[in-house]
């Protein structure tokens, strides 16, 4: 009779453990049905589920991996399975996975523990639990400015809107952020990624500032807070908001490009996305001035936004062609993918206002980045606690793979 043996290996990492192991089965052709290993501070666990046939004796083959384990200085435990356990764990094979990403500047204990119990109060299982972020020091050297760990899960979520409530709640409590996304292909191969310019890319909105210089800035900035809450129609409050900018000098657009602050992590996300081959965009309702100016600076491939119109050195207090509203932003988002020739499931759109949501929705990755309340709850992900380059750990970067430091 055919044997199925799992072989449990804990020990000291160094070099070789393996080879040597699967070397003793390899004399004797033992088929592996499954293998995995993690290290963790230098600490090993391998485990080798074997199939011995039924025309081989495993009393030889075990007492030789026993005595190289001995050999080697780790310890080694045999667990017979029987083929009914076998067959019903490759029936599991297919079943859906999903991935669990918690982002925080420091992971603690409490946060794994939410995680996980809400997890298994859903009936997921988690297979496997994967730091992304950098070893963090106790004393001296340069720290990580965030933490990461992904949490690899198999199952179906008995209720996944109560799962993801669980998940927001756990995130405001803890002030961290965690995202639970479907592990599939299209996870895997984003090509795209779409941004909105202000509050999102830069740490300002772009018409407050304007406004500020043209003496305008309370009113102008009370009607963009409106806006960006979905308390009015983005297409009228644009037009109130220019009318009170009539007049201005096309010289201080100039002066506000020099002086818009970048949101942390920006340049770091898209240059990092850039060496990998990603496509970036800007869909803005803000201006094309500024959008192409950013564009120029981070090296961001398509930009759309509103164009103002000047005249005789002044703005008019409108803008030429249609405006970029929500719709509008979401029709664009169609466009640059299909010219890409990529699958909106390869997108990943990310954005802070109302205006964002239909892009957001249509991406098979929408973000609401330090969003508004509405936002958030529109969006299927949200990141509220740190900057633009923890995008990276949503989409499976590891720390090290990113750029290294913010040009």
């Amino acid at each position: 009779m055919s044997e199925i043996i799992l072989i449990h290996v804990t020990g000291e990492d160094r070099p070789g453990i393996t080879a040597s192991l699967t070397g003793v089965l390899a004399e004797y052709g033992v088929e592996i049905l499954d293998v995995g290993q993690i290290v963790i501070h230098n600490f090993m666990t391998l485990g080798i589920l074997i199939h011995i046939p039924a025309q081989a004796e495993s009393a030889p083959i075990l007492k030789d991996v026993l005595f190289k384990a001995h050999e080697l200085g780790v310890e080694l435990k045999l667990h017979p399975l029987s083929p009914r356990r076998y067959e019903a764990w490759v029936r599991t094979q297919g079943k859906a996975r999903h991935i669990v990403t918690l982002i925080a500047r420091r992971v603690n204990a409490a946060q794994i523990e939410r995680i996980s119990k809400a997890l298994a109060d859903d009936g997921l299982n988690i297979d496997r639990i994967t730091r992304l972020s950098g070893r963090i020091p106790l004393s001296g050297g340069k720290a990580p400015r965030m933490s990461c760990v992904e949490f690899s899960v198999r199952g179906t979520p008995h209720d996944p809107v109560g799962l993801r409530r669980k998940f927001v709640d756990a995130a405001q409590e803890l002030g961290v952020d965690i995202a639970l996304q479907e592990d599939n292909i299209f996870r895997r191969n984003r090509r795209l990624v779409a941004f909105d310019m202000d509050s999102t890319l830069v740490r300002a909105e772009v018409i407050d500032e304007l406004a500020k210089r043209a003496g305008v800035g309370h009113k102008v900035a009370a009607i963009t807070e409106r806006a960006m809450r979905g308390e009015l129609d983005f297409k009228e409050s644009l037009r109130a908001r220019l009318a009170l900018l009539k007049g201005l000098p096309e010289s201080v657009l100039a002066e506000v490009a020099e002086t818009l602050p970048l949101t942390e992590g920006a340049q770091r996300l898209v240059a990092t996305l850039k060496r990998v081959g990603y496509k970036t965009a800007i869909l803005s309702g803000g201006f094309t001035y500024f959008g192409e100016k950013l564009a120029e600076k981070l090296g961001i491939d398509h930009v759309f936004a509103n164009e103002l119109e000047i005249k005789d050195g002044a703005l008019t207090g409108k803008v030429v062609g249609s405006i970029v509203d929500g719709a509008k932003k979401a029709q664009l988002l169609k466009r640059i993918a299909k010219k890409e020739k990529i699958s909106l499931q390869q997108v990943i759109a990310v954005g802070d206002g109302a205006n964002d949501l239909p892009m957001l929705g249509l991406a098979g990755l929408g973000i609401a980045f330090h969003a508004k309340p509405k936002v958030k709850q529109g969006a299927r992900q949200s990141i509220s606690t740190l900057g633009l380059d923890s995008i990276l750990f949503l989409i499976g970067f590891r720390e090290r793979e990113a750029v290294r430091e913010e040009a």
